[in-house]
């Protein structure tokens, strides 16, 4: 397969569903440049998140749990939050609950998206291969930071314990689920199909819901209407 293709077949999946969350932002769009930087931090921790995985692999093993919930999902979506927490969470244009998701799902599509290229580029690939690519790992590292950046939006703008107890949320929903999602992938060799994709559709469900409710709790709703208004 040409280059272009393998490029434009694996970076056009993250950037698509990068555009649909930026595009949901109802009431205060955040600067694109901003959004760009954390999914280009995104492509920055691929490469430690690669050598962490592989130096615990090595410590503990290939057990299907432990991959799944510790190796896989655990390092992944804890240095993501990593650098949510000290790149985004204080900043100023951190203004508005759908702002964290805005920010998780540029830091995970941009992860996904060079997990994507590395695979394209060392497997012969198929229109098909690359199709279930799209809707399932791309797709679900989208979920998975939605519901990261849900959680961190609701701790930004809450107080005293409920602060720290959505922090705690922010890390642990999108791990569970994530570890969930690599499971079913790694231990259910036969009919694996009919458990994912299920859980996808519950995943988007899940994932659109918390969209409405952090737009719901911005601050500028009321500006908005009012502006309608005038």
């Amino acid at each position: 397969m040409p280059l272009l293709s393998i490029l434009t077949a694996a970076i056009a999946p993250g950037l698509a569903l990068l555009t649909y969350f930026y595009l949901k932002d109802r009431y205060d769009a955040e600067p694109v440049h901003m959004v760009i930087k954390l999914f280009l931090l995104g492509f920055l921790i691929v490469l430690p998140i690669m050598i962490v995985q592989r130096g615990l692999i090595m410590w503990w093993g290939d057990n299907p749990y432990v991959f799944s919930f510790a190796v896989s999902a655990g390092v992944e979506e804890c240095v993501k939050w990593f650098v949510l927490y000290h790149i985004i969470y204080n900043h100023t244009e951190f203004d508005e609950p759908y702002d964290g998701i805005v920010y998780a799902v540029a830091v995970s599509l941009g992860f996904a998206t060079i997990e994507n290229l590395l695979y394209v580029w060392n497997t012969d690939i198929t229109f098909a291969t690359m199709l279930v690519r799209a809707l399932l790992p791309v797709s679900g590292h989208a979920l998975f930071g939605v519901m990261m950046g849900y959680y961190m939006g609701k701790a930004k703008f809450s107080k005293g314990s409920a602060t720290r107890r959505f922090l705690m949320l922010s890390i642990a929903v999108p791990l569970l689920w994530h570890g969930i999602y690599d499971y079913i992938l790694v231990a259910v060799h036969t009919y694996w199909i009919w458990y994912i994709v299920p859980l996808m559709i519950f995943l988007w469900y899940r994932g659109m819901r918390k969209v409405q409710r952090a737009n719901a709790r911005s601050p500028f709703r009321m500006i908005k209407r009012e502006e309608a208004r005038d």
